[in-house]
């Protein structure tokens, strides 16, 4: 008895909670939705469970309202937004979930310091993750019926619209199909920026106050379902935080308003001569190459390179004026993209100099990060030696990661390992922070934290233990660092199979054709031409994958980005600067690809900060990342 009363006290805790919810719904179902699809709820689980998985309950709270946009006014009933204020429950206590309110007002007036109040009147709609053992029996049948995606172990959203009575009881009813597709849209793109949410600076500055954020606005475009298309394949949708900022559109890059269009100064900046560089460098006016130590930089943004004070004055009339302000907001996240985690030089002026303080040039791999196997074609170092230790330069034990699976990390389940950054790597792999190899483990990493991380269904393949197909666009110093792909083997965990298809015109012809069997879950083909010319031969892909891509540079990537939007799957690029982002989601809109995943400093980034001839910007090999037809 007294187990079966504890077990009873654990659901009423569960379904009635202590925090911020209303309290049970009336088990709406959504196949009672009149005009829904089975095929659209199976999306709306499927975005609801790539939400869940981000997890905005570790920092988010009833206090932190966001402002809602989707599409135009004039897309919704009475010509105007649905529910343009969302917050947040569960992260102090209760159910997790999220409120969307029809003002701000309203979700003022109900968010009280414990619990959500019951405001006579007001309606809003609720999304709530129910663990399978509290659903109605409506609600349990509809999840096995169409096979629903679990949000997280055992859960699934329940979806009501809940109004306060004026005598202080509740109503719930179904929310409507036009509902819905504003749940849809919310929950798609705050998955994707809520990450991006930066605490202000004083935000943890007194125990027991709600810690805040700056000021924060982004526009995503999300893709409908194909079973709702008919309302147009995709949506713009602004979140905001507070809710009332004003958009502005970001002509070069993603950052917070604050910087959105700083307002230069009218007169000319000074200049600066530049203290740190020797290596030569590039005029930003006249394309001139200047000695580093003789280069000028402009005085107040301390990013664009000159040759002299006339260049300097000539940038500033025609170009630089309009955009200096945000090339200081670029330097002033300088501080924020190092990885200062490592304990070796990161700052990489020449690298021959670099790799010789490591006791690493012309050693292994890393003989391809520098010019002097520039004579040598990719893919076709010559063998000094066979084996791991030899592939890795000759790094003491322990330095490099081992050809063997990660310790304690099967335990007699086989699921990928997901990591979130270089310190839980390194921490697994029992590596030293001293040790180099993440500047060539960068690229491998970064292809298995797209597919892991980013894309959700080749994910959920990896787990069912299917095969997924990429296809790696572009290959070049990668094609002689097969050693380091091995450690997505290990990351694999007994789960799943990858193939990777590296096409591009730098694979020499006598390995176009061959595969590389690193391993049994994984295989690496080589395929040399252009990738709208061979990808007809080739399996269809599950994501395609470009790094350090330089979209902008290479006038051959319209015909890709013509295949890429034809074949409607994911695909990721990265790029080495924020300006080249900037520069890479033109090219993409150009294409009429529109950018579903913004533009994020990627975790896996290569810890070594390039040089850029002309910019003092900070540039990472992978430093961002971002994707289309997400």
């Amino acid at each position: 008895m007294e187990m079966h009363l504890k077990d009873l006290f654990a659901r009423f805790q569960e379904q009635f909670g202590s925090g911020p919810g209303l309290g049970p719904s009336s088990g709406t179902c959504l196949l009672n939705v009149e005009g829904i699809a089975p095929a659209f709820i199976i999306s709306l689980f499927r975005a609801s469970a790539a939400l869940y998985r981000t997890d905005p309950w570790k920092r988010l709270r009833p206090g932190h309202l966001f402002g809602i946009r989707i599409g135009k006014d004039a897309d919704w009933s009475n010509k105007k937004q649905l529910f343009p204020c969302a917050q947040f429950i569960g992260g102090d206590g209760g159910d997790l979930g999220f409120h969307l309110f029809k003002s701000e007002q309203d979700a003022q007036k109900m968010t009280g310091v414990r619990e959500t109040i019951r405001v006579p009147n007001v309606e809003l709609l609720r999304v709530i993750f129910q663990p399978e053992s509290l659903l109605f029996p409506s609600n349990k049948r509809m999840v096995r019926s169409l096979s629903l995606e679990a949000s997280g172990p055992g859960r699934f959203p329940v979806v009501d619209v809940a109004r306060c009575t004026s005598t202080g009881g509740l109503r719930f009813r179904n929310p409507t199909l036009e509902e819905l597709r504003y749940v849809f849209a919310f929950t798609k793109a705050v998955a994707l920026v809520h990450p991006l949410l930066e605490w202000a600076n004083d935000g943890a500055a007194r125990r027991g106050r709600l810690m805040s954020f700056e000021p924060f606005i982004e526009t995503v475009d999300v893709q409908w379902p194909p079973e709702v298309a008919k309302v147009g394949d995709l949506v713009a949708v602004t979140i905001s935080h507070p809710p009332g900022q004003v958009y502005v559109e970001k002509k070069l890059v993603s950052t917070p308003p604050k910087y959105a269009e700083p307002p230069p100064k009218e007169e000319l900046p000074p200049v600066e001569a530049s203290a740190n560089w020797t290596a030569l460098r590039k005029c930003a006016m006249c394309e001139k190459e200047v000695h580093g130590d003789q280069s000028l930089f402009c005085g107040r943004c301390r990013a664009v390179v000159y040759c002299g004070p006339v260049c300097q004055k000539q940038h500033w009339k025609e170009t630089h004026k309009s955009i200096c302000g945000l090339y200081q907001a670029m330097m002033e996240r300088e501080e924020e993209l190092a990885l200062k985690i490592f304990i070796f030089p990161c700052f990489v002026d020449h690298p021959c100099k670099w790799l010789e303080s490591m006791g690493l040039h012309q050693k292994g791999m890393w003989r391809r990060k520098c010019s002097c196997y520039s004579h040598c074609p990719f893919g076709l170092l010559p063998l000094k030696a066979s084996g791991i230790f030899e592939s890795w330069g000759g790094l003491s034990d322990g330095e490099y990661p081992p050809d063997s699976a990660f310790p304690n990390c099967l335990n007699g389940a086989s699921n990928p390992i997901l990591l979130s950054g270089w310190s839980e790597y390194y921490s697994l792999r029992a590596l030293p922070m001293t040790s180099p190899v993440a500047a060539i483990l960068s690229h491998p990493l970064t292809v298995y934290h797209i597919l892991t991380a980013l894309v959700m269904s080749s994910k959920n393949r990896l787990i069912k233990g299917k095969e997924v197909i990429v296809h790696y666009l572009g290959p070049a110093g990668e094609l002689d660092w097969m050693p380091a792909f091995l450690e997505i083997t290990h990351l694999l965990n007994g789960s799943g199979n990858m193939q990777i298809v590296m096409i591009g015109p730098e694979v020499p012809s006598n390995l176009s054709g061959t595969v590389s069997g690193i391993s049994g879950r994984l295989r690496v083909n080589l395929v040399r031409g252009i990738y709208q010319e061979q990808a007809s031969y080739l399996s269809s892909p599950h994501a395609v994958i470009a790094l350090n891509c330089g979209l902008e540079s290479y006038g051959s990537w319209g015909g890709a980005l013509e295949l890429i939007k034809s074949m409607n799957v994911p695909a990721f690029f990265t790029e080495r600067s924020e300006i080249s982002c900037a520069n890479a989601k033109q090219v993409l809109r150009g294409a009429g690809l529109h950018v579903a995943h913004p533009v994020t400093p990627n975790p896996f980034r290569s810890p070594l900060q390039d040089q850029i001839p002309s910019s003092n910007v900070p540039s990472f090999s992978n430093g961002f990342v971002f994707g289309v037809n997400t």
